[in-house]
């Protein structure tokens, strides 16, 4: 695989981790992946974010959550929308509602890595990399 999207892969094994109904997973660590993980944290998606190993072997161990006594994963869906082909951009006004606020945009501005919510609050747009909800 030649071209290689960390985004991608990131949000595959949250996807993947969440649906088999994991406690944790691990995510190769990055600048990105970290705010990422940050966001879907201050957004409620998952629960503690810890680090592990050193240097390139560095991973993010991300807590996922449930919720009820079926354990419905609080992430019931996860789509990247801008991608390495074809990057999506919005200004201010343009940023997307998420299911109408019930989920969350993760938007990469000049700000660095925020909710649609918050990028709307500071007057902000960016890179819309993926929908949460």
């Amino acid at each position: 695989m030649a071209n290689h999207d960390p985004i991608s892969d990131m949000l595959t094994r949250l996807r993947n981790a969440s649906e088999k109904r994991h406690e944790r997973t691990r995510i190769p660590a990055s600048r990105l992946s970290r705010s990422i993980a940050n966001v879907l944290h201050q957004e409620g998606f998952i629960g503690a974010i810890a680090e592990e190993g050193e240097g390139v072997q560095r991973q993010l161990v991300l807590e996922l959550k449930y919720s009820g006594k079926h354990r419905q994963p609080t992430i019931r869906s996860v789509q990247r929308v801008s991608k390495p082909g074809l990057r999506i951009y919005k200004n201010t006004r343009q940023l997307p509602k998420v299911l109408g606020g019930l989920g969350v945009a993760i938007i990469s501005t000049s700000r660095g890595v925020m909710s649609d919510r918050d990028a709307r609050k500071q007057g902000v747009g960016g890179e819309v990399l993926c929908y949460v909800y």
